[in-house]
């Protein structure tokens, strides 16, 4: 019977591994015609980068061309970090006219866990091709689905970006899943872990450590539900963090939630699309950073169009009155010192690839009044530094790995040269642009 089964082994196709691309630890020179140094936010000229087993070892206007190396030649391309994307829910995507409540609990019940990894997988890739080499994913993955993924990505069973995961996010009864009645709880508890008390929100925090979480989501209010987790409750879970190594991330939509959780010590406040100045400022004190989650004009028109089921397009009136919110809390936290870090939040399905969509939050800074230098640092280096990982990601230098993004123009003085990337490599390897 062994015999037999190591037969057929050996006869069977390869299947899907054998499409995946190839881990390259050869080395290469990479000749850049232009070169985003996201430490000072300037745009350089022309270098050349030697990589080497994922890492980059030199940049200089020459380095060693090692024998056998290969010379990939990008002197017409505008070459940047990889970005980086701090928030995303690869494993759910939302209907536009569905609803929170009715499309969770149908990635629950009807396309379940599995199935669920199988689709992140497939969205990964949209990630990677639009230039987004590393993500920090947050929540709405199952029971640790987005560990799964991310551990099938490192081990190359499929490609992807870098993800930095947190299991399921921490939040008050109900989660994010309005209108479920008693009897029902354990629904929203196959979706996020529910806290009770402090001393339970800190056991919460270790079993996802424990399952493979790398960062802790939280949820200081969980919108659209009423419940909010309180003071004690986010200390509990911000010192337990601290214990593990491990950093917090705070959903908070309001002025309340986002100073509870800044005051508490969390690491990154995300969305905070109604807050005081004197709620920015004491983010600035604490050192925490604001993940805008905001959405351009082009995307704000696509969702509306598709949830208005073919009645009229939006005005130009409402569509200013909405970019006008945004833009006002977005400056008002630059202005008050506040560090600015790129996160999308994209979970709804509008119909493009949702790595392509992720990307559009970036056309939403930009509008608001941030620089093209402001906006990529936003999504290179702040991000590497909130996921701690200075020095390694978001930065073209030696020791860094060898995550790089080529695009065709010059996006200081058109930023929609984002969008026409024409290579992306990661830790060495090329994904787009072979």
């Amino acid at each position: 019977m062994r015999a037999l089964l190591l037969a057929a082994a050996l006869a069977a196709p390869t299947g899907s591994l054998a499409a995946q691309t190839p881990r390259d630890t050869t080395a290469a020179v990479i000749r850049a015609g232009r070169l985003f140094d996201s430490e000072t936010g300037t745009f350089g000229a022309g270098r050349e980068i030697l990589v080497r087993a994922g890492r980059i070892v030199a940049v200089g206007d020459k380095v060693d061309h090692p024998a056998g190396a290969r010379l990939i030649d990008l002197s017409r391309y505008t070459v940047m970090p990889g970005l980086i994307d701090a928030h995303t829910h690869l494993l759910y995507l939302e209907g536009v006219t569905g609803g929170l409540t009715m499309e969770g609990v149908k990635a629950l019940v009807n396309e379940g866990l599995p199935l669920r990894t199988l689709h992140g997988a497939a969205r990964a890739r949209t990630f990677l091709e639009a230039g987004i080499t590393t993500v920090r994913d947050l929540g709405n993955s199952g029971r640790f689905g987005d560990v799964a993924l991310r551990d099938a990505i490192e081990d190359g069973s499929v490609d992807g970006p870098r993800m930095i995961v947190s299991g399921p996010g921490l939040s008050s009864v109900g989660g994010q899943f309005p209108g479920l009645k008693p009897g029902y709880e354990a629904i929203a508890g196959d979706e996020y872990q529910i806290v009770h008390n402090a001393a339970e929100a800190a056991d919460l925090v270790r079993q996802n450590v424990t399952f493979g979480a790398q960062v802790i989501k939280i949820y200081s209010n969980n919108t659209p539900n009423v419940g909010f987790l309180s003071s004690d409750e986010i200390r509990a879970i911000v010192a337990a963090a601290r214990i593990h190594g491990v950093k917090v991330a705070a959903h908070a939509t309001d002025d309340a939630a986002v100073y509870r959780a800044a005051d508490a010590g969390v690491n990154s406040i995300e969305h905070a699309y109604r807050v005081a100045d004197s709620t920015l400022a004491l983010m600035a004190r604490n050192g925490v950073t604001l993940v805008p989650t905001d959405i351009d004009s082009v995307t704000l028109v696509q969702y509306m169009t598709i949830s208005n089921r073919g009645g009229p397009p939006p005005t130009p009136d409402q569509i200013q009155r909405f970019m006008a919110s945004q833009r006002d809390r977005l400056m008002r936290a630059v202005k008050a010192g506040v560090t600015i870090t790129a996160g999308s939040d994209n979970y709804l399905d509008l119909h493009w690839p949702q790595g392509s969509a992720a990307r559009r939050n970036l056309f939403a800074y930009r509008a608001a009044g941030m620089t093209a230098a402001q906006v990529l640092q936003a999504a290179t280096i702040n991000d590497a530094r909130l996921l701690g990982m200075e020095g390694r990601l978001g930065v073209i230098k030696a020791g860094a790995w060898a995550d790089l993004v080529a695009v065709d123009g010059d996006p200081e003085r058109d930023f929609g040269a984002i969008e026409r990337v024409r290579f992306v490599m990661k830790a060495g390897t090329v994904y787009v642009g072979r």
